[in-house]
């Protein structure tokens, strides 16, 4: 294989891990920070069990985000020295400010949140987590002005073939980031909505199937107690309830959020990156029409044997211009246009290094583009669907007895994941060939462009990136097990696992054998909700 093939996939696979774990911590966070103001301005004691046992499970996926991203960093100078030369100039201050900003505030206050609960007034400790979260959402502001850079250069001039920022509002404002920022913070709200929603369910159907809950024959609940385990009583069922409730809107608003900002965005990609949108639609040919569903031969580099088998005629049209009439251009007069502006072969260039003077491929895997465009809007749509049912369903007060249901509940946490992953593949495999794409704009800053194929490190051999892909994909994989094994035992554990105290169980004893804290008395250390 091409050293640049193993390269794509090396920084594909761990991007997308990581980025599974970016939208639940970013809207997880939100979440626990309204639960938790709830419960500042309430006093109710359920609200300080959901902050607790959610804010556990947030600590959990925040702590592997942070060790998976680190990954990333690495990466640009290993694998693509070329590509972070050729941004270095207009990234420096986006990355710089993401790292030395955002995620200083957002890891020191929360910390300030995980060890303060009883150290620190409840307003201080609530305003800790708060500026945790905003530190987040800056952080992934940030990253997304770089993206959005790469999708869209503004602000720069060629100087000696890079491009060197000349305005940093004109980056910072990138009407590409300011789209993408609100439609990825309602991707990940989400995710948090399905992971609440799900978990919620399990829960309340566990109380069901080990007779703590039971339905009268009005079929509203009848919330019991176990006897002796304070972790399984009637405020145990409103914890479940209203976080399945709390899930299940938080999951409407945010789809209803990310179709109206992806609309936005689409737009955008039709001016900006107008292959990318015609590969998303397998639109060979200018038309008006929506595809719902092609077939033929989508991976082929001639793409006249694909035919629309299910089309809604001017959808495309709207999505692309706001109307029903205008005629949207397709792959086949896109392609004339980009080799007249780009060329068709790459340059005669050292840095192209064999790969020079091959035929450059403008239409990128549209099996890519035109599947991932649909999952993302269909596992959405589904995410979105089952919400509104678990509110009708759990209209008296708890869910159904079936374990299907509960089954099925549990496996839709992944939908929205699906999502957002289906999403970003969608975005950045449909801009290649580039691996920062050309500015259509006839100021002329669509010379401020850069091929993938020259952004690979020229020095790295395609035995050492695969030797690297294979040990980074193994170590990921031990973390994602480790992930999966604490989320589920915490998880199982219920408010309990985060209020040890709740279940009588101390996680940490004096030397004598006491629990720590004196006898009789309720553990108080603070890495009892923190691990």
């Amino acid at each position: 294989m091409d050293a640049l093939e193993i390269a794509r996939w090396q920084f594909g696979i761990t991007t997308v891990y990581h980025f599974m774990m970016v939208p639940l911590t970013i809207g997880l966070g939100l979440v626990v920070a309204v639960i938790q103001t709830l419960w500042y301005r309430t006093g109710k004691p359920e609200y300080l069990r959901m902050t607790k046992f959610w804010g556990k499970l947030f600590l959990i996926n925040f702590i592997m985000g942070v060790a998976t991203g680190i990954v990333q960093e690495f990466q640009f100078g290993m694998a693509w020295s070329e590509y972070s030369r050729f941004v270095g100039d207009v990234f420096g201050a986006p990355l710089a400010l993401e790292a030395l900003l955002a995620f200083f505030v957002e890891s020191t206050f929360l910390g300030l949140w995980i060890f303060g609960w009883k150290q620190l007034k409840p307003a201080v400790h609530l305003a800790c987590l708060w500026v945790a979260v905003i530190g987040s959402v800056f952080s992934a502001y940030f990253i997304i002005v770089a993206n959005s850079w790469m999708q869209h250069p503004v602000g720069v001039e060629m100087v000696n073939g890079r491009p060197v920022m000349t305005d940093a509002w004109a980056v910072f404002t990138n009407n590409t980031a300011l789209v993408a920022v609100p439609h990825t913070l309602f991707g990940a709200l989400a995710v948090a909505g399905g992971f609440l929603l799900g978990i919620a369910w399990y829960h309340l159907w566990r109380r069901r199937h080990d007779g703590i809950d039971t339905v009268g024959a009005d079929g509203k609940v009848i919330p019991g107690e176990a006897a002796g385990i304070l972790g399984r009583d009637r405020s145990d069922h409103t914890v479940w309830i209203r976080s399945l409730r709390i899930g299940a809107v938080v999951a409407m608003i945010s789809f209803a959020g990310t179709a109206f900002t992806g609309d936005l965005q689409g737009k955008l990609m039709f001016e900006q990156q107008p292959m990318k949108m015609a590969a998303a639609e397998a639109a060979c040919h200018d038309g008006t029409g929506f595809s719902v569903l092609s077939v033929g031969n989508l991976g082929a580099k001639n793409c006249d044997d694909i035919v629309a088998v299910i089309e809604v005629p001017g959808i495309l049209s709207f999505l692309a211009k706001g109307d029903f009439t205008t005629e949207v251009k397709g792959v086949n007069s896109l392609l004339g246009e980009y080799q007249a502006k780009y060329g068709t072969t790459l340059p005669d260039n050292p840095i192209y290094g064999d790969r020079a003077g091959q035929q450059i491929q403008y239409v990128p895997v549209m099996e890519v583009t035109y599947w991932g465009f649909r999952m993302m809007i269909g596992f959405g749509g589904v995410a979105a669907l089952a919400a509104l049912l678990a509110l009708w369903v759990t209209r008296k007060g708890t869910v159904p007895a079936s374990r299907g249901l509960m089954r099925l509940a549990v496996f839709g946490i992944l939908a929205p994941f699906g999502a957002n992953a289906a999403g970003w593949i969608f975005t950045e495999m449909g801009r290649q060939p580039f691996v920062v794409a050309p500015n259509p704009d006839p100021s002329g800053i669509d010379q401020v462009f850069m091929f993938t194929a020259a952004a690979v490190s020229p020095g790295v051999s395609a035995g050492e990136i695969l030797t690297s892909l294979v040990v980074l994909t193994s170590i990921y994989a031990v973390l994602l097990v480790v992930e999966v094994k604490l989320l589920v035992k915490y998880i199982r554990g219920g408010v309990a696992s985060a209020m040890p105290e709740l279940a009588h169980a101390p996680v940490d004893e004096n030397e004598d054998g006491t629990p720590r804290g004196g006898p009789g008395k309720p553990d108080d250390d603070v890495l009892a909700f923190a691990y």
